[in-house]
C-alpha cells in the first residue's frame, strides 16, 4: 500500500466518523450549529421586547437561508458524485434537516427549500448512479 492509498483510507475513515475534514466538516458544523439554534432563538424571542421579536425571527430565518445557500455552494463546487470526497453526498442530503427548525417557526420558504434540497440531492445521485450502470 502506497502513501497516497493510506491517506485516502484515513480521509475516508475521518469523513465517516466524527466531523470529518474539508467540505464534510463544514457541512456537518453548519448543521450542528444552526439546526439546534432555534432553542436559544426561542428563548431570546421570549426575553426581548415585543417590538424586537420579529427582528430576532427574521435574523434566524436569514441564518437558515444562509445555511441552505452554503449547502448549495458546496454542491456547485462538487457537482459530480465521482469528484466528491467520501460521504459528501450523504452530508449534502442532510441539508433537508433544516425543515424542522423552519417548521417550528412557520417559515414556509425554509420548509420548502429544505425538502426540495434533500429531494434534489437524492435525484441527482440516483441519476448519476443510473448513468454509471448503463
Amino acid at each position: 500500500m502506497d502513501l497516497n492509498s493510506a491517506q485516502r483510507i484515513a480521509d475516508a475513515e475521518a469523513a465517516r466518523t466524527g466531523l470529518g475534514t474539508g467540505p464534510n466538516r463544514r457541512l456537518r458544523l453548519t448543521l450542528i450549529i444552526a439546526m439546534p439554534l432555534f432553542l436559544p432563538v426561542l428563548g431570546l424571542m421570549i426575553l426581548v421586547p415585543d417590538g424586537l421579536m420579529n427582528d430576532v425571527l427574521y435574523a434566524y430565518q436569514a441564518v437558515i437561508i444562509g445555511c441552505l445557500l452554503h449547502y448549495l455552494w458546496v454542491f456547485v463546487k462538487y457537482p459530480r458524485h465521482e469528484d466528491r470526497p467520501p460521504y459528501l453526498t450523504r452530508d449534502l442530503a442532510m441539508g433537508g434537516g433544516f425543515f424542522l427548525p423552519s417548521l417550528f417557526f412557520g417559515f414556509w420558504p425554509g420548509m420548502l427549500a429544505a425538502l426540495a434540497w434533500a429531494l434534489f440531492v437524492g435525484i441527482t445521485y440516483a441519476v448519476e448512479v443510473a448513468r454509471g450502470r448503463t
